[in-house]
């Protein structure tokens, strides 16, 4: 995969961040998921979130990590 590939997944991201988020305020995702706001926050503007966000954020929301990270496959894995 090229470079310009990988920036292209990456900027989309934040888009899927704030899908998952839904009509929920940054502050109240935050809360649901035991992180900080300013975490969040910067995550929607761009900044690569943490394995740790990302790992809670798949566990807590059933969000699959290849359709997060990816863009592949359906949003919510299957149980």
């Amino acid at each position: 995969m090229s470079n310009a590939a990988v920036k292209r997944i990456k900027k989309k991201l934040p888009e899927r961040l704030a899908e998952v988020r839904g009509e929920r305020s940054q502050r109240q995702f935050a809360r649901d998921l035991g992180v900080f706001q300013q975490n969040v926050n910067r995550y929607e503007n761009g900044t690569t979130p943490h394995t740790d966000f990302l790992i809670t954020l798949s566990t807590k929301e059933n969000v699959s990590l290849d359709w997060l990270l990816l863009g592949k496959g359906r949003m919510r894995r299957t149980r």
